[in-house]
């Protein structure tokens, strides 16, 4: 690895009626109104909106050759991305996460997974809106330096067409290749679906596997710095139990999360 780093929805309203009281009928009224007492009125409750998160304002460039590592230039951007989704309260948790701080994210997936069925509802509407980005990990998280070409697309397309089907988006051109194992073969295999851009990172929470949410906090301290493409994983829980601390340390460094789509310019065909 080279070196280099809630939403509060307020709900307002409520129903507040005037209501006047006339007397009762009578041959003396002890105390007639001196003036029409107001008609009953009703104000219909109001809510405010859970706050939008606009996508930052950014000059899109093309897509390098080769594999991206990093975020081209000098800025203050930090891609924060997400593998495989083993469990599925993390893939949950995440997407709550993104939705409620406006944390942009790319989400690395394995369509194999039911945590990409299960969480479908909830996820579909901020990758529609591109809070969250989908990138394509293979079908099953598969070693693609031991495939052959065929067995290497058939794990990419498969995939693809998941995505596509229940998300509605098409991931060409970002892949991760699982474990970061790539080679010209691999790459030429995927360039031919369409898959031409392989995403590695330049720092990682290093939770592929169950560690501390200490150590996990320390991993992110190290890495999220400017320009960097950072990976973590959505396979177990520690993470979840430190996202406001992972929040609060992209803020108090001055950063800004991005989407890949947010800082390159889609593909021509």
């Amino acid at each position: 690895m080279d070196r280099r780093r809630f939403l509060a929805t307020a709900l307002a309203g409520g129903a507040a009626v005037l209501a006047g009281c006339s007397t009762g009928a009578g041959t003396a009224p002890q105390a007639a109104p001196t003036t029409t007492p107001p008609r009953p009125t009703t104000t219909a409750p109001t809510t405010t909106p859970s706050p939008t998160f606009p996508a930052p304002q950014l000059t899109r460039v093309p897509v390098p050759p080769g594999k991206l590592t990093g975020l081209p230039g000098e800025g203050s951007l930090l891609a924060w991305t997400v593998d495989d989704g083993d469990d599925s309260s993390v893939v949950r948790a995440y997407t709550e996460f993104g939705r409620d701080t406006g944390t942009r994210l790319t989400f690395f997936l394995n369509g194999s997974k039911p945590a990409w069925t299960e969480n479908a509802d909830l996820l579909r509407p901020l990758v529609a809106d591109g809070r969250i980005q989908l990138g394509n990990h293979t079908w099953s998280h598969a070693d693609l330096t031991s495939l052959s070409t065929a067995g290497i697309q058939d794990e990419l397309q498969r995939n693809h067409d998941f995505v596509q089907a229940t998300y509605g988006v098409d991931m060409r051109p970002y892949y991760r290749p699982p474990y970061g194992y790539r080679n010209a073969a691999t790459d030429a295999a995927a360039a031919a679906i369409g898959y031409t851009c392989p995403v590695l990172w330049y720092g990682s929470l290093s939770d592929s596997a169950l560690i501390t949410p200490e150590a996990l906090l320390g991993f992110a301290d190290q890495w999220f710095l400017p320009q960097h493409i950072v990976i973590g994983h959505l396979n177990f829980t520690p993470v979840t139990t430190v996202f406001p601390q992972l929040h609060q340390l992209v803020v108090s460094r001055g950063l800004t999360t991005v989407t890949l789509d947010d800082v390159f310019l889609p593909p021509t065909s």
